[in-house]
């Protein structure tokens, strides 16, 4: 095992478990926040990875997520997050009628 990774592992352990907690469990908001700093996460292990083993392959991949990681964010926010608001204005406006 290298330095590459083993900055890998260390980042894996102790980078996704709050970024999981957050999209489980938080509101809305902490929910895309854990989602883009997955993304970012995730995107800095693949480069890691790259490094450790010595593939090209998975320098691409980094990459590609790290152009389309905050597009991906957007959407979600966009289409899934914007239902969720509509839903509870909706039911405000029915329980005060």
């Amino acid at each position: 095992m290298n330095a590459w990774l083993l900055a890998t592992a260390i980042l894996l352990t102790l980078g996704m478990p709050p970024c999981v907690w957050a999209v489980g469990r938080g509101t809305a908001v902490e929910r895309l926040a854990g989602l883009s700093l997955a993304t970012t996460v995730v995107t800095a292990v693949l480069l890691l990875t790259a490094q450790g083993f010595g593939r090209g392959s998975f320098t691409d991949l980094g990459l590609v997520l790290a152009v389309l990681g905050p597009a991906g964010t957007l959407v979600f926010a966009r289409f899934l997050g914007g239902r969720s608001i509509d839903t509870a204005g909706a039911r405000e406006t029915h329980e005060d009628t």
